[in-house]
């Protein structure tokens, strides 16, 4: 039962860091400190899409699975989660690639917005 709940944490986390890296720049809209977090999760999920890597957290919920009884799972949080719902099964390196991209468009779209913003109230 504990190592049940461990995994559903770890999934929860992954889930919420996902979201975090994804959304997360409008938060810097409201708390000026928080791109200090925020820069080094998005260059993080950038370097793990662009290198096949698979996140950390991974392998950490499949040992909890595992050690609660149930099986684990091969390949990362994005292939074995997400990519089911989204996109058709089998990550390749094209839409990991896109991943990135998705991740850098958004958050340089944002981090742009916050720049502007910051150049206007500077000035005036």
């Amino acid at each position: 039962m504990l190592y049940n709940a461990l995994a559903t944490g770890v999934l929860v986390l992954h889930a919420a860091f996902i979201i975090f890296v994804l959304l997360g720049g409008l938060l810097t809209l409201r708390w000026r400190v928080l791109p200090w977090l925020h820069l080094p999760s998005v260059l993080w999920v950038i370097l793990i899409e662009l290198n096949g890597w698979i996140c950390p957290l991974t392998p950490l919920e499949n040992r909890f699975r595992e050690a609660a009884g149930a099986q684990g799972y091969s390949g990362g949080f994005v292939e074995h989660y997400l990519l089911p719902l989204v996109y058709p099964p089998g990550l390749t390196p094209g839409l990991q690639a896109m991943f990135a991209t998705v991740v850098a468009g958004v958050n340089i779209a944002v981090y742009g917005l916050l720049w502007r913003k910051h150049r206007r109230t500077t000035r005036g």
